[in-house]
């Protein structure tokens, strides 16, 4: 009797079969797996991370907007490293990811702007504010010396690239700025060939025509 003690005891505390056939064949191997694919997508990541700031920037409006949608397209894109990592085109991948978060952030701040302006507008107090700050905004501009050539070539494609919707943008990003073809960029932001051509063409068009102005409007989309 004494003897059955230990050995029942021996049998509850030693794991079973599967228990340790998990261990040594799937959990470890599958965080180590995890784990070389969050580092090698950190490492992809960062290294593209400059050039889609930039085009964030253009798309977004201002650098704290670029900041917040770069941030998203990170998280969202980590979720599923292996799907990224996999892609024969990161960047555009990428691109893509910061282009759709950057339209969904401007439609929902622009909804957010009609609302707050239906609730506040008040006529001429509302006109005044408005006034107030487009003189306050021109006189900052002009008394800021634009920095390097490359600083103003951005800033100037940010004002054009504003002027144009988020999918037009893109196609002129990936095409004038990237160098891709219309084909390459058409099936990078998932669009038929002819729908991006289109939107090229107005794009240029559209830009075009702001150039022409006497002076330059506000940016619209």
């Amino acid at each position: 009797m004494p003897d059955a003690t230990p050995s029942s005891r021996s049998s509850a505390a030693s794991p079973t079969f599967g228990e340790t056939a998990g261990e040594a064949f799937g959990e470890p191997s599958q965080k180590a797996s995890n784990k070389a694919s969050n580092k090698a997508f950190d490492e992809v990541f960062c290294g593209l991370l400059p050039r889609l700031y930039r085009r964030a920037v253009m798309l977004a409006g201002s650098r704290q907007s670029a900041e917040d949608v770069v941030h998203a397209a990170y998280l969202k894109l980590a979720a599923r490293p292996q799907r990224f990592l996999a892609h024969p085109e990161p960047y555009a991948y990428a691109f893509t990811t910061v282009l759709t978060i950057a339209r969904d952030a401007y439609r929902k701040d622009r909804r957010q702007v009609l609302v707050e302006a239906m609730e506040g507008a008040d006529g001429a107090g509302a006109v005044g504010a408005v006034g107030g700050s487009g003189a306050g905004s021109g006189g900052a501009a002009g008394g800021w010396d634009g920095g390097t050539e490359r600083r103003h070539a951005e800033l100037e494609a940010v004002r054009l690239l504003g002027r144009l919707s988020h999918r037009q943008a893109g196609i002129v990003i990936l095409v004038d700025l990237d160098g891709y073809t219309i084909d390459q960029a058409a099936q990078i932001i998932k669009v038929h060939r002819g729908t991006a051509a289109r939107h090229r063409a107005r794009a240029l068009d559209r830009l075009r025509a702001y150039l022409g102005e006497p002076q330059h409007g506000r940016t619209k989309r």
